[in-house]
């Protein structure tokens, strides 16, 4: 028998790719929440014989690939200008990270070159092994609820196999704070202030497997971001989300959470177009907006910044 409870997770980016960077409990665990792996994705390809009496076709296993999601709680790493322990995560879905000491913490997106890590999850002494692992990302804010990146992770597939379990230390994260009037100070679009009841950026990234003779990877061939939050409703001669739509007027959009040094995550869409608006979603008898927003390059690779400080 193997308890579910015994799940360790350890992530570490790789120098060299789908090269096992060998993650350690020590150093490398990971703090998360509703981690589900799919161990052995791909497709069955029926060989399709030609034979004298009825019967099913055998299969081979082909395009064969691992998939692991889960949830890490967005919180900083306690000192500003220190990376938080979830910061390689957001690297392996082409984000950069800028580090100044002391100061913060800068991740924005990236074309070129995205990191990839090696991935360790183990439940009981059963031990899958993702190389080469990519993935994509959404930051997640619910009013009182706790702030989180929902990760969606890919890797090449190996052969699982039985390994002492290891001893996660996760003395890196931080306890979190809950999204509220307090804990979360600033959320505007267009600098206009609004009541916001929730809140997603969605990186969008096309991560696609390609395993072909003579190389196999875990590729990210492009993004395309979103953003959706539902607001309360205001007069539209304060904000008019039907002309903007129609006017593509560009929206800048900022996002502030947390309080104290080394807890502050503050998120800036320079220029984000609305998306029609859908309707009204009423709640407590108080009209609010479900809006939709894509943020936009202006220069290319900064259609967000995400600074923890």
């Amino acid at each position: 028998m193997i308890y579910w409870k015994s799940k360790t997770l350890l992530v570490k980016p790789e120098d060299t790719y789908g090269v096992d960077s060998a993650p350690t409990g020590a150093a490398n665990a990971i703090l998360a929440l509703n981690v589900r792996l799919s161990p052995m994705e791909g497709q069955d390809t029926e060989r399709d014989l030609e034979t004298a009496h009825f019967g099913a076709n055998p299969t081979i296993p082909t395009g064969v690939y691992q998939r692991l999601t889960f949830d890490v709680e967005a919180v900083p790493s306690g000192a500003a200008g220190t990376a938080p322990a979830w910061g390689p995560l957001l690297r392996m879905c082409a984000v950069a990270e800028v580090i100044e000491a002391g100061v913060s913490v800068e991740y924005s997106p990236i074309t070129a070159e995205p990191e990839s890590g090696s991935i360790y999850f183990a439940v009981g002494q059963t031990r899958h092994v993702m190389l080469g692992a990519r993935g994509t990302v959404t930051l997640k804010v619910n009013a009182q609820g706790v702030p989180v990146f929902s990760f969606t992770l890919t890797g090449l597939f190996t052969i699982p196999t039985k390994v002492p379990a290891v001893t996660p230390d996760f003395s890196a994260f931080q306890k979190p704070q809950v999204a509220s009037k307090a804990n979360t100070p600033t959320f505007t679009i267009g600098a206009l202030p609004f009541v916001m009841r929730n809140f997603e950026l969605d990186l969008g990234n096309d991560v696609q497997t390609r395993l072909l003779v003579g190389q196999e990877a875990i590729r990210i061939v492009d993004k395309a971001e979103k953003i959706t939050a539902q607001v309360e409703a205001v007069e539209i001669d304060v904000y008019n989300p039907y002309t903007i739509a129609l006017t593509q007027a560009e929206q800048a959009i900022q996002l502030i959470h947390g309080t104290g040094a080394g807890r502050i995550m503050q998120l800036d869409i320079p220029a984000a177009q609305q998306m029609r608006p859908t309707g009204y979603d009423p709640q407590q008898n108080i009209a609010e907006w479900p809006l939709g927003f894509t943020p936009l390059p202006q220069d290319g690779d900064d259609q967000w910044l995400l600074t923890l400080k």
